[in-house]
């Protein structure tokens, strides 16, 4: 079977069951698509699901329903045989470079130990060989090869994670927010190298992260999501020009600016309220308790996903012209 898309994410939901009553709702319909060589940025406030989402598509948590389609295939529904392959393919780079490495495994054991479950060499002086063209690959040397992880800074740890996630020359890798646990002055170091790697070595990327700021200079198409729901999905620079949904406008409009003068001048949108339970979501629209523009129908109603503009979609009563031309106008009411 061929398909355009190398990864295609269909209608995907992923429920844990908290109680025998209570279901905790971690990520809800979403669906988006990834082409080869392409940078997917999944985005959104802490909570909202997007780990979950990405652990679900790799395979690391049982969906609930929907599909995860990886060259047309379904990765949940593989024989062992094939599951094997498919995670040679798709790799994960994980947020925290402090727990994600074995503090009693050598960088040498940590990089190699892929290599030896898939049995990529049978020649040890080879696969030692390929431990230190990784290394160089992310930026540190040889001699970084015996040394343990506590010997490491964070953002050197974070590298020996991206050289483990590239040791099966993997097609497709998962980047579960790999810079908000650096300091700043090293994330844009690890972005940058993430996108030299992806020149180099022709990769796809699914890159979740809370930090827009940093996701813009990355991604080429941006998923936000909220609440397990995806409520906006367009072109980067699409997405900083004309923000749709009230919720990304929200996230831009605190993202700071370094002329004093604009920062200083432009309107900050501060949303109200907490953000609610995953356990017990609100009705309608999910944003509709914090929405600054919630209308009545935001309330009752579930908005539809809708492309507005050239692809650029958006899940928000505002854009869909029955509701608006309705009597629907008027403001939620518990605003």
């Amino acid at each position: 079977m061929t398909t355009k898309h190398l990864l295609e994410v269909k209608q995907l939901s992923k429920y844990f069951s908290i109680t025998n009553k209570q279901v905790l709702k971690a990520v809800d319909g979403v669906s988006f698509h990834i082409s080869k060589g392409e940078t997917f940025g999944l985005v959104g406030e802490s909570g909202c699901g997007k780990s979950t989402a990405g652990r679900t598509i790799i395979g690391l948590y049982n969906r609930t329903s929907g599909e995860v389609l990886y060259k047309g295939k379904n990765v949940h529904e593989l024989s062992e045989k094939e599951k094997f392959a498919f995670h040679r393919n798709m790799q994960m780079i994980f947020q925290d470079p402090y727990a994600s490495l074995n503090p009693r495994s050598t960088v040498k054991e940590i990089i190699s130990e892929p290599m030896e479950v898939h049995g990529l060499y049978s020649n040890k002086k080879e696969m030692l060989n390929r431990v230190y063209e990784l290394l160089e690959d992310v930026g540190l040397n040889r001699d970084h090869a015996n040394r343990y992880p506590h010997e490491f800074s964070g953002g050197q740890r974070q590298r020996i994670g991206i050289a483990r996630a590239l040791a099966l020359n993997p097609e497709c890798i998962i980047a579960d927010e790999p810079i908000s646990a650096l300091d700043v002055s090293v994330q844009a170091q690890v972005v940058n190298l993430l996108k030299k790697l992806q020149k180099e070595k022709g990769l796809t990327y699914l890159f979740i992260a809370h930090d827009l700021s940093m996701v813009k200079h990355i991604s080429s198409r941006i998923g936000v999501m909220y609440l397990g729901h995806l409520v906006e999905l367009t072109t980067s620079a699409e997405l900083y020009q004309k923000p749709l949904h009230p919720y990304t406008q929200a996230l831009l409009s605190a993202i700071p600016i370094s002329d004093p003068d604009v920062e200083d001048n432009r309107k900050r949108i501060v949303l109200k309220g907490e953000l609610p339970s995953p356990m017990n979501p609100p009705s309608g629209c999910v944003f509709n308790t914090r929405c600054p523009l919630a209308v009545a129908a935001c309330k009752t109603q579930k908005p539809e996903w809708q492309e507005v503009e050239d692809n650029h979609f958006v899940a928000c009563h505002l854009y869909n012209q029955k509701i608006m031309s309705n009597n629907y106008i008027e403001t939620a009411a518990t605003k």
